[in-house]
C-alpha cells in the first residue's frame, strides 16, 4: 500500500503561481510513475504531469511551459510547480502513484486538493 497526501492547493488570481506537494508513505524510487491529475466539475479526470522512477517527464499540452513536475527522493515527495495559472486550471488536483508488479498494475491516489484560479 502507498499512502499519498497532497498539500498546497488554494485560490489565486490568473497569472499567479502555486506549488503542490505530494508526500508518499514509501520510497518513491520504488514507484514506477508518480503523477498529478486534475478533475474539474463535469469533466473527466485528466493527466496533468507525470514522472517516472527514471526521471522521464510528461505533460498535458495545456500545461506545457507553465507547469513543472519534480521530485525530492530524500523526502519521498513529488511537487507540481504551477505558473501563469489560468481560470481553466481550476480543478481538484490528485496525486497518483503507479506500481507495476509482473502482470499487475497498482494505482494509488491522494485525497485531492482544490485549486481555484479567478480571472
Amino acid at each position: 500500500q502507498v499512502q499519498l497526501v497532497e498539500y498546497g492547493g488554494g485560490s489565486v488570481q490568473a497569472g499567479g503561481s502555486l506549488r503542490l506537494s505530494c508526500a508518499a508513505s514509501t520510497n518513491i524510487l520504488t514507484i514506477n510513475r508518480m503523477g498529478w491529475y486534475r478533475q474539474a466539475p463535469g469533466n473527466q479526470r485528466e493527466l496533468v504531469a507525470s514522472v517516472t522512477s527514471g526521471g522521464s517527464t510528461d505533460y498535458a499540452d495545456s500545461v506545457k511551459g507553465r507547469f513543472t513536475i519534480s521530485t525530492d527522493n530524500a523526502e519521498n515527495t513529488v511537487y507540481l510547480q504551477m505558473n501563469s495559472l489560468k481560470p481553466e486550471d481550476t480543478a481538484v488536483y490528485y496525486c497518483s502513484a503507479r506500481r507495476d508488479r509482473g502482470w499487475s498494475t497498482y494505482d494509488y491516489w491522494g485525497q485531492g486538493t482544490q485549486v481555484t484560479v479567478s480571472s
